[in-house]
Order: C-alpha cells, then structure tokens, then sequence
C-alpha cells in the first residue's frame, strides 16, 4: 500500500481490493471528504463510499448503487427524546411533527404538495438521540428534496397555530399505546433499562404534553436543533460530486449552539407489574450485552439469532412449538452508542405466564451450555440474508450508513459484515455468553397479576 501526501493534503490509497481516496481542506469545498471503493468476491460490486465532515459537525455519507434509479435520504439531527427538559417529556416528538408545518417560504399545504409533486415517500422518526427525517425519491429529484430538507431543519415555520394540532397527535401516539400493551411494555422496559433519560419513552406523558407550550418548544428547537453531531446519508444512484456540492449549498453554513449532553442517572431496573385486567400477559425483560463498537458485537449478534431467528429457533420451539405457552415471543438485541441490551417479549394468557417466563429465562441462560453447529449455521444465513435485502434497498442503505456514522465513526461494506459474520465460530458465541450472561434483569408485566421472579438476577 502506498500513501502520498501532497501539499494541498490529497491522499491516495492504493490497495489489491480497494482504492481509496480523500480530500482535506479543498479550497472549493467546506471540510473534509473522502471515498472508498471495495469491491466484494470475486465480481466487482458497486459499493462506492464516500464522506464529507463539514466545519459545523454536520457529517455527509453516501454510496453510489449504480444499478438503481431510486436515492434514499437519512437526516439524523441529535435532538431526540432524550434532550427533552425535565417536565417536558415528549418535545422532541412533537418537535419532529412541527417542523413539517410549513418551512421556508412554503405552508404546510405547500410543503407537502412540493415534496408530492417529486415524487417523495418520506417520514419523520424519533429515537434517544435523534430526529430522523428519511425520505426515497426518484435520482433525478436528489437535489430539490434536499434543498426541502434543509428547509425543514433550518427554517421551520414553527407557528402557534400549528403547534396544538401536533401535540394532539403525539397525544393520540401516546393513548394508542393502551391498544397495543406488547409496544407498550417494550417502551417501558426501555425506559427502566437504559441509564436516564437514553432510554426514556419518546411520547412523554399526559402531564408533560400538557405542560407544553408552542413558545418553550420553539426555543428548545432553537437551541438544540443544529448540524454539530448530525449525520446525512444518501444511497443510491448518484453522483459524488455533485451530491457534495449539494449538501455543501444546503448545509454547508448552517450554524447553531452545539447541545450539552444531558446528564445521566442509573437505571431504575428491577421488576414492573403493570396491572391490567386484560385476558392477556405481556412479559417483556432485557439483560445488558456489548454495544456495537465492541469486538464480541457479531458474536452478540449471533446469539440473538439462534435465540430467535425464525421459527427453528431456541425460543420459537422450546416455548411455542413444544409447550404451546405464548402466541409470540422473541429476543431482539438493541444497542445505543455505549449501552445495550438483549430484548425479549412473550404474550401469554395469563394463567400461563409464570410458566412462560420460567421457561423463556431458561431458554436465555441455557443457551451459553452449548450451540449446535447447524443453529450457527442457520444463524450465519439469516444474517446475511438480511444483508443482502438491505444492499439491495437504498433507504435500508441511507440508513444503515447513518447508524455506522453514528457507532463507529465509519462505513461498513456488506462484504466487511460478512466476512465478520464467518469469522464467528460457536467458541467465541459461547465466550461471549460466557462473559456477558443472561443474568441482572429488568423485568416489566402487563397483566392481571405479576410473574415470580425471585429466581432470576435482577
């Protein structure tokens, strides 16, 4: 490999599989960007990365997909629920409804007739730490949708008469949740699992959305709302250069006070009941695992798998198939930047519960005993054959491409994944489990009556 470093700080990177590129400080450009080629088996395919740090934190990432005609748009802003202030739960969710009210010089009615007159199928979403507005579109529309985007992050209209009909909807996410207890106790779970506020539930409460007011939300957006931490990520059919110049035009002097971190607490841990007289049990406990910077995260991954990857999977047989205990149960790992967890939910009737939850925590622990070789076998082929659907769609892409920003500060490549999910063997799973067991639960019931757990680690 040869690297040549030039007074104006261009590199060059030549490799037998890959070439690779960046550009610092160019003067017809704001920061830094860069770009890889990686080229997978014995074919090339196209998975062309690039990446732009620009002055004001603002972060662009994007992979060119030659074959398709479609481009897919993630913006994470780093102002998600866990920034909300104290009493004001629930502001970034309808913070995230507000800024699509009119933006610009548009009204609500205009904004949403000019991203439907391109053709773009958008939504906006909030996690612990940001709000994330995606959209998917034709090519050829890339740059108008962005300069809209821009708009709906720099220039939200952000009027009174539009801020109760959105913390009415938020009103109604949060009511629905009585009609769908499984979300609802995951939600909880999170809430009690996760150190205050990461893992606190995005839709507040009755008392805080109440406590709202248009004047305190629009100077908690003024001040957390900015390009220091953001990320932009564009998969599809594009071209580099252009798409640079773009986000610089739209992005690039966009400036704004950079959010203090809020403190955090411990988690509250320990065992919910949450009683509802209802002809249903709903158990929900998660147990700490690595997050996904860590070395053990494709081990972890993986062990998730065999838990609960389809139905020949540990918990589908042994707590469905054989017993006939829970209509629904599984584990799903979660991961924010430096906590995680192992995540799994079982709907009973309850008079089955105790033997559900008895019978899922020993699935959990008794699965570090040992793994077949054909369950890691499975296990490798379900996770890459969800690589493969999600090399194959733009929007999975933009967002898969925003998370590695996010956790590794870089961009994986599908054959970086897979070659990572072969190296894997059933000894280092079982290491894993070894270190990181399933033990020093948090539990949550919603139901009549509450599950014993004195025989778990809580």
């Amino acid at each position: 490999m040869m690297v040549i470093r030039q007074p104006m700080h261009y590199t060059v990177s030549l490799g037998l599989w890959n070439v690779q590129y960046s550009r610092l400080a160019c003067p017809r450009q704001i920061g830094k960007m860069h770009a890889r080629y990686i080229w997978i088996g014995d074919r090339p395919l196209s998975q062309e990365f690039h990446t732009r740090e620009f002055n004001n934190g603002l972060t662009l990432v994007a992979q060119r997909m030659a074959d398709v005609s479609s481009t897919a748009v993630t913006l994470r802003v780093p102002s998600g629920a866990r920034y909300d202030p104290p009493g004001a739960e629930g502001s970034a969710s309808v913070l995230a409804e507000w800024c699509l009210r009119g933006a610009g010089e548009r009204n609500t009615r205009e904004l949403n007739d000019a991203l439907d007159a391109l053709g773009c199928q958008h939504h906006e979403s909030v996690q612990s730490r940001h709000i994330t507005f995606s959209t998917a579109q034709l090519g050829r529309n890339l740059a108008a949708v962005l300069e809209i985007l821009a708009d709906i992050v720099r220039a939200a209209s952000l009027g009174d008469e539009t801020f109760g009909p959105c913390r009415d909807l938020i009103r109604q996410d949060l009511a629905a949740l009585e009609d769908a207890p499984a979300r609802k106790a995951n939600l909880l779970l999170r809430e009690r699992f996760y150190p205050g506020p990461l893992g606190r539930c995005i839709y507040g409460s009755d008392e805080s959305l109440a406590a709202l007011s248009a004047g305190a939300l629009r100077d908690h957006a003024g001040a957390h709302i900015g390009p220091d931490g953001a990320i932009l990520s564009v998969a599809g059919n594009i071209e580099w250069a252009e798409l640079s110049d773009r986000a610089g035009e739209c992005f690039g002097d966009w400036s704004a006070p950079a959010p203090g971190e809020p403190d955090q607490h411990p988690p509250a841990g320990g065992v919910t009941h949450v009683a509802k007289d209802s002809a249903q049990a709903h158990i929900a406990m998660a147990y700490p695992t690595v997050p996904v910077a860590h070395e053990q995260y494709y081990a972890a991954r993986l062990a998730a798998t065999v838990l609960s990857g389809g139905m020949s999977s540990r918990l589908f047989t042994e707590v469905r198939e054989k017993r006939g205990l829970a209509y629904h149960v599984s584990t799903q790992y979660d991961s924010l930047r430096n906590v995680a967890g192992m995540f799994t939910y079982a709907g009973t009737v309850p008079e089955k519960a105790q033997e559900t939850f008895d019978v899922t925590v020993g699935e959990l622990q008794r699965i570090a005993e040992g793994i077949a070789d054909e369950e890691m076998a499975r296990a490798r082929t379900q996770l890459k054959s969800a690589l493969v659907m999600q090399g194959e769609s733009t929007a999975a892409r933009a967002a898969a491409m925003a998370g590695d920003w996010y956790h590794l500060r870089r961009l994986r490549s599908l054959k970086e994944l897979s070659d990572a999910i072969d190296t894997v063997t059933v000894d280092k799973v079982l290491v894993h489990l070894r270190d990181w067991p399933a033990g020093k639960f948090t539990v949550l019931v919603i139901g009549p009556e509450p599950v014993n757990t004195s025989a778990i680690e809580t």
